[in-house]
């Protein structure tokens, strides 16, 4: 069976360890978001597509659940030390070996898929990981604080703001003069079943539907496509969608994220068994739901969440 997995980064790299405990032996197509994608030190970031990349390959830190194991931060010490910023982003040493090859391939002209590729040859992910485009696409976040409405990269409002100040509108800058990238839609045209993990709806995947092209072949493809919800009782189960739901105007429960993607898109949703009275509201929109565990505590039980959403897809279509 061929999936493909729209992801982020934590939440969409542990349930695709749990989907390949689920499906040793099919096809998995990660289309990964880069709109968290940053320029530090000269180099190109790309927080999504390297946390998938570590985690699949066995070399995240896996409490942090982002950056390498075993890092050490030398480089980091000795850029404070010259007065060189920014500090709130850390990259460790291990982790800038990663960045400073990527640079250099973007630099001798290759494109970002390309080198997504070259750099999964060490890792060997267990997926095809393709980023959701090579053109440059950068999330924003318009706020209005002490310094006055602007609009800041999405990395510095969640790891310098920490999220604390209101997000009054999400900005995918440059998603709609990009194009998917080699490889995107014709997984999608050729997969058997499309699934949303956990992650976040608005800036994970959200920023991938907002590449032109992307929404209308998820759309109008033969497979089903089911969705996991990332809201469990109330609250994101991990970082801070309720923030940027907020900017969009979605409610931070299960159902108003079923809703938010529309049955155009999702045939089938799962929700946690803590909200399990949302299921027939999200049922009457058009959109096949159950309500499962949804806590990815150990890969045993994320590897009970994707096969709930591949039998939510085969039941879906019929």
């Amino acid at each position: 069976m061929r999936i493909v997995v729209l992801a982020g980064g934590i939440g969409g790299a542990r349930f695709l360890r749990g989907l390949k405990a689920a499906a040793p032996g099919d096809e998995i197509t990660v289309i990964g978001n880069t709109g968290d994608d940053i320029h530090l030190f000269g180099l190109k970031v790309c927080p999504d597509l390297d946390t998938v990349m570590y985690t699949l390959g066995g070399g995240i830190h896996e409490e942090q659940g982002w950056g390498r194991a075993a890092e050490t931060w030398s480089v980091k010490e000795e850029l404070k030390a010259y007065g060189v910023g920014p500090d709130w982003f850390g990259l460790g040493d291990r982790d800038f070996a990663t960045h400073i090859v990527r640079t250099q391939m973007l630099a001798a002209g290759y494109p970002l898929s390309a080198v997504t590729e070259a750099l999964c040859a060490r890792w060997q992910p267990g997926v095809r990981l393709i980023p959701m485009s090579d053109d440059r696409v950068e999330t924003h976040v318009l706020i209005e604080d002490g310094e006055g409405r602007r609009a800041v990269h999405f990395q510095e409002y969640w790891v310098r703001l920490h999220a604390e100040v209101q997000a009054q509108a999400i900005l995918p800058v440059g998603a709609e003069d990009a194009k998917p990238a080699p490889g995107v839609l014709e997984a999608i045209a050729e997969a058997d079943v499309v699934l949303f993990p956990p992650s976040n709806p608005v800036v994970s995947i959200g920023t991938i539907l907002a590449v032109p092209g992307v929404r209308q072949a998820l759309a109008e493809a033969d497979a089903p496509v089911v969705g996991l919800s990332p809201i469990v009782g109330g609250a994101p189960v991990r970082g801070m969608a309720d923030k940027v739901l907020a900017a969009v105007g979605v409610e931070s429960t299960a159902g108003a994220v079923a809703r938010h993607y529309g049955p155009g898109l999702l045939d089938g949703w799962l929700v946690d068994t803590a909200d399990a009275a949302a299921v027939p509201a999200v049922e009457e929109a058009g959109i096949a739901c159950r309500a499962v565990p949804l806590m990815m505590t150990d890969v045993e039980a994320t590897a009970a969440m994707a096969r709930a959403a591949l039998a939510l897809a085969e039941e879906v279509r019929g």
